[in-house]
């Protein structure tokens, strides 16, 4: 199995998740941008995802899965014995898929103009900044009821929420008004599975 990721981006959430559940693996780095490539290779990263972005999941079989979201959940639901597997009662998995849809569409978008696309100018970045503030209350106010993000249990959506959150340190949002978050995220970042993918992609970048 093989994780095609790139630094500092959501590609963070599968590949803690990898860690988590113990799933062999490779890393593939790409180099984003107009030409995305495969750095060990020099092969063309659209090859592999024609959309040009991460993560995408190589499987053992040579099929390639892309989406963040649908990765993390198929990788969930390949160890069907373990805690992170899709709930099977139908109420948390719909609040899994609640907060999944929550993070990708609400929180992750209103990043993008930041870390992706500076071209967007000053005023796109302001729109996010005004759009951001709310969007973090949401999750400010769960985070006061409930351990992690979809209940009293991590999940796939934790990995998820730490990989885009995370983003506010380089861009030096304060997470002083949501002290809730600014405390889930440090106490998320101790579990052994997020270090070990954060020293990897350290590794990466330092090499």
């Amino acid at each position: 199995m093989k994780l095609y990721f790139a630094p500092h981006t959501c590609s963070l959430a599968p590949h803690i998740l990898l860690h988590e559940l113990g799933i062999p693996f490779e890393l593939a780095r790409v180099q984003l941008g107009p030409a995305p490539t495969v750095l060990s290779t020099g092969e063309d990263y659209r090859k592999v995802n024609p959309l040009g972005y991460v993560p995408a999941l190589e499987l053992d079989a040579g099929r390639v899965l892309t989406e963040g979201t649908a990765i993390l959940q198929w990788l969930a639901d390949s160890s069907p014995d373990s805690p992170l597997a899709t709930p099977a009662d139908v109420h948390q998995r719909y609040e899994l898929q609640r907060w999944l849809g929550y993070i990708g569409s609400e929180l992750h978008k209103t990043f993008s103009p930041w870390l992706f696309h500076p071209e967007y100018g000053e005023q796109a970045m302001n729109v996010a900044r005004v759009r951001l503030n709310p969007r973090l209350d949401v999750v400010e106010r769960q985070l006061q009821r409930h351990a992690f993000i979809a209940g009293d249990t991590f999940t796939v959506a934790d990995a998820y929420l730490f990989a885009v959150v995370s983003w506010c340190k380089p861009l030096k949002i304060s997470l002083q008004p949501w002290p809730a978050l600014a405390g889930y995220l440090e106490r998320l970042g101790q579990r052994d599975s997020i270090r070990a993918a954060l020293a990897a992609e350290k590794r990466a970048l330092a090499a």
